[in-house]
Formats: structure tokens, C-alpha cells, sequence
């Protein structure tokens, strides 16, 4: 009886990238920086995201540990050999391994039309509405984060690496410790990086200690707080712990009976960047709930050398040429295609030495090339996507991945679209010169900026009023929304430190905040102060993208560089 490829390599409800990762070897999961993200070798186990439908009873019996999320979502700890057998339980529709994330940092309120309203004609503060901050922490005890009276403007703090939640009442027991150690042993919770702290500083801070002059946008907002973990230290979080966070903020909103602007500035470039990962669903479901805007960072990836694209015509060849600069550590690379194009995909190394064409065969494939082990896992479309995805493991034999000048070559058969994309590892995984030789800088917006309906955000200078190069670029693959939504101050912008004092800070994690606050500033207005109590989710992106104002060097809008143009909260207000 002829055996389906389909039970060899387990149900296509599992995604390519955790199918790769389970046919590979421990050392070769070791040498790669994706494929061992979510695998714990000492307990053999995974963590995994799946959607599920139905209840979770026969999902419990398996795993280890269950985190059930809002809309039919968990987080699993499950054991390496039940993944197939929960492959194959009706209620479990899809899973997915996490990936890491990366981070993507006086003026930026004038030029965004934020001090017109926070002046006596509106008097906009962000009282009554929360701002989420899902980050690597705050300062707590930093006076741009506490009241006139000392007391802390945090309504909730849940470490995740201590897995602990700290409450208003025990943050403000610690703040009455003049003592560091002692208010440490109350709560220890701290923003070793800082990066969360300036974020925070952006969207809310009061600016108290710098007598106002560098408030953020919303300085009175009430605060959620939530320090991702880290898989390891001085690592990143993953997408496993931003879903959790994400979840909880929104359940906070909901206990608190407030409105909620969520702040992410974070991202990553793995998947086909058209919004149907679990991710990106997961948080346009999660929208749907409650008075609540997403905003997120579109990532600071559109001046690397980490995506590639064009169109394939039958008859011609596409010859796509990679380099690797020497003592390259192993990494992957993303093709995207149209499962309707029918395309032979061969390797050639430095040397010359040409593998493939590849089988066109669901499931994994290994090749020697030299000094290097290619993976490479041949996937299908999802249930959620009509992309087509083959995915490429470089790996060090030894050391490092042969450095000089790879190809890909693309040879087309029968061509309906044509249409491919290429993506490489955030540039905090790639050497300097490791890149692709003709990259392309559109569709370089990092996920999960490109769910639909968060509020994405792009970055500009705020004092040449230039499109910031690096801010990653829309549109999303083979979709015609435009993101980024907006863009914001994003290069030399001033916020807190962690610690204390100011400093300056550029990327799209640091334009991200202006729309955070903007936001609240928004639902404020509309809620709080019962203008329109239905101001909030697409109707306050709307708003944004009303009040939008533009910028020197763009004749039509929107567009894939700045979306509507920049921040003008004054604008957007409907009055």
C-alpha cells in the first residue's frame, strides 16, 4: 500500500519551520539560530503556539503545561515525542514554534501636533485610558513614573521572568523604601536594558524629572506593565511570551473597565509578512476585544540587505546572488512564492558547486555543499495562506558557513503570478556584509507589524523631516493594505533612562510610542470624556490616517515608505 508523504512528515497543521526542526539533529538545532528557538534539550520539550477549536481536555492530557489565551489560543509546553499525536487531535487546528524578537528609540511633540492638544482648549492628559507596555521592563521607582506625591503611576506589573505580577499596592510599599536593597526585596522587578523605560518615557512619562520639559504623550496614563522573558540571558524575547503579555494587558483593561493603547516594539522577519502567521492572527482577534488600539513598530530593517524581490517570466532564469562575509555563524533563508508557479529552485556555492534543482516534495531534504550542511524544507500552503514557502538552513560543518558569493537560481516553469520574495534573519543574527547583493527595501516591515489591524508605525526625522531610511517598508506580501499606517518621530528622540536622567534614541521602537500615546490621547477624548464613546480600534486608526500630515519628498499617499503620512494628533481629532 503506497505510504502519503503527508503521515511520514506529520499533518500539514504543523508549520514548515517546526517541521525542519523536528527532522533536525540536536547539534545541528545547536548551530542554528532559529531552528532551536522554543527547544529546551535538558526536558526534550517544545513550546509551542497552536489554535484550537472545541475545548482543551484531550490538549491538556498531552502536554506538559497549557496556557490558554483569549479567541481559541494557547501556549504549550509539550514533549518532543506527543507533537505528532497532538498534530492529530481534531480540536488542534494549527501550530507553530515561537521566534525570537528584536527590538526596533522635545521635538517629536511639537511636530506631531501633540502639545495643541494637551493645552487648555482640550486638556488631554490620558487620564482614564491604560497604555500597555510590553517591553524588557521599567524603572519603577523613575519620577517620570510616579504622581506629584510620590506615589506610582503602575496599575500592574507582571515579570515574566520571575513570573510574578506585582500590584499597584506592593510597587508603592517599595517606593516608600528609601533603601535600593530594601525596596528590591519588595520588588525586584528591573529594565536591565532600558529599552523599556524609554519607550514608556515616550507614550507616558511626566517628565518630572525634568521639570515636564521631556514628557511623553499621555503623562497622566495609568500604566500596564509587562518585562517579556528571555529565553536565556542578554538573549530576546520570544513570540510565545509577547502572546501571553498581550493577552494579559487586555485583560487587565477589561478588570480595570478602562480603554487600552498597547505599545509593541518588537519584531522579526520570519514568515510570508501577509498577516496569516498565529501571531498576527492572534492579535487581530485579540483588537476585536474590548476599547483597545495595537500599535506596533514596522522594525528598522529596510536599509539592510535582508530581503530580495522580483517577478519570474517562463523561459528566463533568476539568478538571486547572496553574500556571506567570512565567519558567518549558520542562518536561514525564506523563499516566498504563489503555490500556482511552478519554479525548479537550485544552490551554487562559492566554489561552483551547484545542488538541485531540489525536489518539489513536501517535507525536509539535507545536502552537503563543502564545508557547509544545507536544510531545507519544501512546504506547502497553510490553512491560512495561499503562499508557498521553501525554507533553507545554511550550517556550519565546523565553524562557519563558506563565506564568498552563494546563487539561488530560479528556474520557471508554467507562471501565473511570478511574483517571489526572499527574506534573511534581522540584522542582529547576520554579519555586517552578509546580505543579499540586489536587495529590495519594500515589504522589509518585520511581523507582527503586519497584522491588519494594529496600528503600524514607521519613523522620520523629526527635525529635517526625512523618511528615515532604515524604518521598515510596506506593503504586506501580495496584499494591497497599506502599511505603515503612519510614521512618527523616530531618529535622536529624547526620553528616560533607566537609572535616571535623558538620552537619546532612534528606531522604530522610539516612533512607535508617540502613536501609543497619541492614541490614548484619542480615546480620552472620544471615551473618557464622552465625545464619542466608540473611539477606539479601526475607528481611531481611521482617525490617525485623517489627520496624517505629509511629508517633503512624497507626491502621492498613502504610500509603502510613510503610509498617510506623519503624526498629527491636533488633525485627527474630528473637531
Amino acid at each position: 500500500m503506497a505510504v502519503d508523504v503527508r503521515d511520514i512528515y506529520g499533518s500539514q497543521k504543523i508549520e514548515n519551520l517546526l517541521n525542519l526542526a523536528l527532522e533536525a539533529t540536536g547539534e545541528e538545532r545547536a548551530k542554528s539560530p532559529e531552528l532551536e528557538v522554543g527547544f529546551d534539550p535538558e526536558t526534550k520539550t517544545w513550546e509551542l503556539i497552536i489554535k484550537y477549536s472545541g475545548d482543551l481536555k484531550e490538549v491538556r492530557e498531552l502536554a506538559e503545561e497549557v496556557y490558554e489565551l483569549q479567541n481559541e489560543y494557547a501556549v504549550l509546553l509539550v514533549r518532543e515525542d506527543r507533537i505528532r499525536e497532538m498534530a492529530s487531535l481534531p480540536e488542534v487546528e494549527y501550530i507553530e514554534k515561537p521566534k525570537r524578537l528584536f527590538f526596533e528609540v522635545e521635538n517629536g511633540r511639537r511636530v506631531s501636533c501633540i502639545d495643541a492638544v494637551q493645552g487648555a482648549r482640550f486638556a488631554l492628559s490620558g487620564q482614564g485610558v491604560l497604555i500597555g507596555i510590553l517591553d524588557s521592563g521599567l524603572d519603577y521607582a523613575n519620577p517620570d513614573f510616579l504622581t506629584a506625591e510620590g506615589k506610582t503611576r503602575i496599575r500592574a506589573l507582571w515579570d515574566q521572568e520571575e513570573d510574578r505580577e506585582y500590584t499597584e499596592e506592593e510597587i508603592n510599599r517599595a517606593l516608600e523604601e528609601e533603601d535600593p536593597v530594601a525596596r528590591k526585596q519588595i520588588v525586584s522587578s528591573e529594565d536591565t536594558s532600558g529599552h523599556g523605560t524609554a519607550v514608556a518615557g515616550i507614550a507616558a512619562g511626566n517628565g518630572r524629572g525634568s521639570g515636564g520639559r521631556y514628557a511623553g504623550v499621555a503623562p497622566e496614563s495609568p500604566l500596564v506593565i509587562v518585562k517579556l522573558a528571555r529565553a536565556r540571558a542578554g538573549g530576546f524575547p520570544r513570540t510565545t511570551e509577547l502572546m501571553r503579555g498581550l493577552d494579559y494587558v487586555i485583560r487587565k483593561a477589561q478588570e480595570y473597565q478602562n480603554p487600552i493603547a498597547v505599545n509593541i516594539s518588537f519584531g522579526n522577519t520570519y514568515g510570508s509578512h501577509d498577516g496569516t502567521s498565529l501571531l498576527e492572527r492572534f492579535i487581530d482577534d485579540l483588537a476585536n476585544i474590548w476599547k483597545s488600539v495595537i500599535c506596533i513598530g514596522t522594525g528598522n530593517e529596510a536599509a539592510g540587505a535582508g530581503h530580495t524581490a522580483g517577478v519570474l517570466k517562463e523561459g528566463e532564469n533568476t539568478v538571486i546572488r547572496l553574500a556571506v562575509q567570512e565567519r558567518q555563524a549558520g542562518f536561514g533563508i525564506q523563499i516566498w512564492k504563489e503555490y500556482t508557479d511552478e519554479t525548479e529552485i537550485a544552490l551554487v556555492s562559492p566554489s561552483g558547486v551547484r545542488v538541485g534543482p531540489v525536489q518539489a516534495i513536501l517535507g525536509p531534504q539535507r545536502f552537503t555543499v563543502e564545508d557547509t550542511e544545507v536544510l531545507l524544507y519544501y512546504g506547502e500552503p497553510s490553512p491560512y495562506s495561499t503562499a508557498q514557502e521553501i525554507y533553507m538552513e545554511l550550517l556550519p560543518k565546523s565553524s562557519w558557513v563558506d563565506d564568498g558569493v552563494w546563487q539561488i537560481v530560479l528556474t520557471p516553469g508554467r507562471i501565473l503570478s511570478g511574483a517571489y520574495e526572499l527574506w534573511l534573519p534581522g540584522e542582529e543574527i547576520l554579519n555586517r556584509e552578509t546580505g543579499f547583493l540586489s536587495p529590495v527595501s519594500r515589504t522589509t516591515l518585520t511581523i507582527p507589524s503586519t497584522s491588519f489591524r494594529a496600528v503600524s508605525v514607521g519613523a522620520y526625522n523629526a527635525r529635517t523631516f526625512a523618511y528615515a531610511d532604515f524604518s521598515g517598508r510596506g506593503y504586506p506580501r501580495g496584499n494591497p493594505q497599506v502599511k505603515p499606517d503612519l510614521v512618527a518621530p523616530g531618529v535622536d528622540v529624547v526620553s528616560v533612562k533607566a537609572g535616571g536622567g535623558y538620552g537619546q534614541f532612534t528606531g522604530t521602537s522610539f516612533a512607535t510610542p508617540f502613536v501609543t500615546g497619541g492614541a490614548a490621547l484619542l480615546m480620552e477624548w472620544g471615551i473618557v470624556k464622552g465625545n464619542d464613546p466608540y473611539l477606539y480600534g479601526e475607528k481611531v486608526k481611521a482617525y490617525l490616517h485623517k489627520g496624517a500630515a505629509r511629508l517633503p519628498g512624497f507626491d502621492s499617499y498613502p504610500n509603502p515608505q510613510v503610509g498617510y503620512g506623519a503624526l498629527c494628533l491636533r488633525n485627527s481629532l474630528p473637531i
